[in-house]
């Protein structure tokens, strides 16, 4: 069992930046790839970004590709993703998710085993 707990959103205006933190319980953090994923009012969820087990290895949707980071600290059992040149559409609800799986681009969050609860992000025009 993994436990996620994400942190960092906030309001912040376009242009500007925020880092998410997705915190794990646990001891197996390094066994799961991360994925960060998000949902706007009436929208579906959506992949955002996937990190491997190991770190060495990201991949991004491309709405967001150039902009945003993934990274993570096995040693603190932390994933985070850095979110730059932000704009009104990124709006929504971030997730964070852990995949048991070994693949490099599994995208689809029915998928991933665990989810944190979810953290707004708000970026105003």
């Amino acid at each position: 069992q993994v436990q996620l707990v994400e942190s960092g959103g906030g309001l912040v205006q376009a242009g500007g930046s925020l880092r998410l933190s997705c915190a794990a319980s646990g001891r197996t953090f390094s066994s799961y790839a991360m994925g960060w994923f998000r949902q706007a009012p009436g929208k579906e969820r959506e992949f955002v970004a996937r990190i491997t087990r190991s770190g060495v290895n990201t991949l991004y949707a491309d709405s967001v590709k150039g902009r945003f980071t993934i990274s993570r600290d096995n040693a603190k059992s932390t994933v985070y993703l850095q979110m730059n040149s932000l704009k009104p559409e990124d709006t929504a609800v971030y997730y964070c998710a852990a995949d048991r799986s070994t693949s490099v681009n599994n995208i689809k969050g029915d998928d991933y085993d665990y989810w944190g609860q979810g953290t707004q992000v708000t970026v105003s025009s």
